[in-house]
């Protein structure tokens, strides 16, 4: 699962064991209470699907108010297809770099999250971690 926010371009990087509603809403359940909540949810799995995701989260989280919607912008859904694109040939990489099998395709999922989030963006003209908390990534102590 990869969730975007459009502002920041700040992206968390989810595996799924499936494409089932619950699932998908608890894994957005954690990554809201750690970052916020945004008033609208966009997917390219239909507004059906979405509108079910809504619902569970709404019965994990009765305040959370949010809707559904269609992205405001044409650029908005070629800018999750691009970041997904990266996010695939990124993880190809990691896992032939690091001479791993597809099973630790999990591991590799959380280094392309840091990488991706690291780098420069030049339509944001920072790197999303720059945009999201106010400095640039920490490599160590």
């Amino acid at each position: 699962m990869v969730y975007q926010d459009h502002l920041t371009k700040f992206i968390v990087l989810r595996p799924l064991t499936s494409k089932r509603a619950v699932e998908v809403a608890f894994q957005l359940l954690d990554i809201f209470l750690l970052l916020g909540a945004p008033q609208i949810l966009q997917s390219d799995n239909g507004s059906e699907f979405t509108a079910q995701i809504v619902k569970e989260l709404k019965s994990l989280w009765p305040e959370l108010v949010m809707v559904h919607g269609k992205p405001r912008h044409p650029q908005s859904q070629d800018s999750v297809e691009r970041a997904n694109s990266d996010i695939k040939d990124m993880l190809t990489a990691w896992l032939a770099e690091n001479d791993t099998t597809c099973a630790d395709w999990t591991v590799g999922l959380k280094f392309v999250q840091f990488q991706k989030n690291s780098s420069y963006h030049s339509g944001i003209k920072r790197t999303p971690f720059a945009a999201l908390l106010g400095s640039d990534a920490k490599f160590g102590v």
